[in-house]
C-alpha cells in the first residue's frame, strides 16, 4: 500500500510555469506506475500524464504534450510534474495517484491509490 501526498500548487500568470510534486509514501513505491490527472470545475478528471514501471516509459495527454514533463525519483519517493506555457485551460486541481504495474494509468480505473490533489489557477 502507497499513500501520494501532492505539493506545489498555486497562482500563475498564462505563459508561466509551475511544478507539482508527490511524495509517495509506503515500501512498495517503485513497484508502482504512476500518473497524473487533473479536474476542472465542472468538469471530469481527466488524464495528463502517467510514468509507468518497469521502465519509466511516459505518456502525455495531447492537450499537454511538450508543455509538461513528468519524472520520477525512486529513491526520494517522489513524481514530479513540471509545467511550461501554463494556459488558462490548464486551471484544475491535480491529483497523484499510483496503480498496479501492467494497467495503462491513462484511466481512473487503472489506479489504486489517490492523493488529495493541489490546486493549480492559471490567471492574470
Amino acid at each position: 500500500q502507497v499513500q501520494p501526498v501532492e505539493s506545489g500548487g498555486g497562482l500563475v500568470e498564462p505563459g508561466g510555469s509551475l511544478r507539482l510534486s508527490c511524495k509517495v509514501s509506503g515500501r512498495a513505491f517503485s513497484s508502482y506506475s504512476m500518473g497524473w490527472f487533473r479536474q476542472a470545475p465542472g468538469k471530469e478528471r481527466e488524464f495528463v500524464t502517467a510514468i509507468r514501471r518497469p521502465n519509466s516509459d511516459t505518456y502525455y495527454a495531447d492537450s499537454v504534450k511538450g508543455r509538461f514533463t513528468v519524472s520520477r525519483d525512486n529513491a526520494k519517493h517522489t513524481v514530479d510534474l513540471q509545467m511550461y506555457s501554463l494556459e488558462p485551460e490548464d486551471t484544475a486541481v491535480y491529483y497523484c495517484a499510483a496503480g498496479a504495474v501492467g494497467r495503462s494509468c491513462m484511466f481512473r480505473q487503472d489506479m489504486d491509490y489517490w492523493g488529495k490533489g493541489t490546486a493549480v489557477t492559471v490567471s492574470s
